[in-house]
């Protein structure tokens, strides 16, 4: 059973990595429920999918809060007697999920998808302690969990020095390889008048604040003004498309930047076919699986250095890797390889990366992480047990949240004070003395 604060109709990471991994593991022959949040615009028929109440864009963003009723999801639990649970967030219906975890005697396994450090502006009063306290609370979360899911190596080493539970394995988001090789992208060219021949940069995501769009804004305009053959192709929707738009306009070359804004499905798989190149400027991922879904269509991808990202891109194999946020530097390594024949040796380079996260691959290396943390955590369901037994186990789920947030709570303290302690405190290797 997974738990995921993010599900379709939301285009994201998250939403379409447990996707994927569902509609995998159910052609495998296993069955999967998925608890979301309630959301407009849902598929009407989801007979596998468990749907609670929601706040819809909570404060202006493209999330929801969930809001579960504990008694219906406690139905559903012990009418589908899960093996395991997996928790895709560590908050809101992460919580339930560790709650559920507790109260059945079942293991829980996590998957870190998301840096939240770097969406607390979605919160109000953000600041450098609320961005410390999402690194508490996802850190401590694992703690509660049986076995922890890393997309990637960097943030598995990430994790570990942040002292995150050890039991973690990297398992990248998978992407159906087979299906973005096929595509079409000369109707999107027709349809946005880039004439045949042109070279096109594209980029695809969600439009928002984190993703550095801002500057790669800046590095695409650039790119455009110096050669006038060049177009660019952005896909998605968000605030951050003003200040793309802005960027255009400054450098004179407006009418050269496209917007689709958001695809799904082949639509959008077409969009990728009708680009020459990809690029990618942010620091918050913790993969970035549309630069596989990139080279699974072929194309080399032009990024900056950042978790999740270095161990895709690779320079002079797939693309270009930049060390930096150099909106110049950016701009010349789009420009080099907006040439077809600069492009050419890197076009193998990025399918055979891509093959690697076929999303058959990782979801036999999830399954194999759900086994370990069979093995160590259960299965052994308590949903047959009398009443005062089963409260007992609700009453201990409820502690362990309370000790849980305790733990967050004792984190960030203890990290303020080593940010603030004063400089004659002593350190931890020193001799006590007196105050000054």
């Amino acid at each position: 059973m997974m738990f995921t604060n993010t599900y379709q109709p939301i285009v994201g990471g998250v939403s379409e990595s447990v996707l994927r991994l569902t509609r995998r593991l159910q052609a495998q022959g296993h069955r999967v429920r998925v608890v979301a949040p309630r959301l407009a615009g849902q598929p009407a028929a989801e007979p596998d999918v468990v749907r609670v109440a929601a706040v819809q864009h909570f404060n202006g963003s493209d999330f929801s809060l969930p809001v579960p009723i504990p008694g219906r999801l406690h139905e559903e639990i012990e009418a589908f007697e899960p093996d395991i649970l997996h928790s895709h967030h560590p908050f809101l219906l992460g919580d339930t999920a560790a709650r559920a975890a507790e109260t059945y005697g079942l293991p829980l396994v996590f998957t870190h998808h998301t840096l939240y450090e770097h969406y607390t502006h979605y919160v109000p009063g953000d600041s450098p302690r609320m961005q410390r306290f999402a690194i508490a609370l996802a850190t401590q979360y694992t703690r509660l969990c049986d076995e922890v899911i890393a997309p990637s190596e960097s943030i598995r080493d990430l994790l570990l020095e942040r002292g995150a539970n050890p039991h973690l394995s990297v398992v990248p988001s998978g992407v159906n390889t087979a299906r973005f090789a096929r595509g079409q992208g000369e109707a999107w060219r027709r349809r946005l008048g880039i004439p045949e021949g042109a070279p096109v940069i594209g980029h695809l995501g969600r439009l928002a604040r984190e993703k550095n769009l801002d500057f790669l804004g800046e590095a695409l305009a650039l790119a455009l003004a110096r050669e006038p053959r060049l177009h660019g192709l952005v896909v998605g929707e968000g605030e951050a498309r003003h200040g793309l738009a802005a960027s255009a306009e400054r450098q004179g070359v407006a009418a050269r930047l496209h917007f689709t804004g958001r695809l799904q499905g082949q639509e959008l798989i077409d969009a990728y076919h009708a680009m020459d190149l990809f690029a990618f400027a942010s620091h918050s991922e913790t993969q970035g699986m549309v630069l596989v879904e990139a080279m699974a269509t072929g194309l080399p991808v032009v990024a900056v250095d950042a978790p999740g990202v270095r161990e895709v891109v690779v320079s002079g194999h797939n693309g270009q890797l930049l060390a930096e946020d150099d909106a110049e530097a950016m701009a010349t390594a789009l420009l080099a390889l907006s040439e077809a024949a600069a492009r050419r040796p890197l076009r193998e380079g990025a399918l055979t990366t891509a093959a690697a996260y076929d999303e058959a691959r990782c979801a036999e290396r999830c399954l194999a992480v759900y086994r370990r943390a069979i093995v160590r955590g259960g299965p052994f369901t308590r949903a047959d047990e009398n009443g005062w037994q089963w409260m007992r186990h609700r009453l201990g789920a409820e502690w362990l949240m309370l000790r849980h947030r305790g733990r967050v709570l004792g984190q960030l303290v203890q990290t303020e004070w080593d940010r603030e302690r004063p400089a004659w405190w002593p350190g931890e290797d020193e001799d006590k003395v007196e105050p000054k």
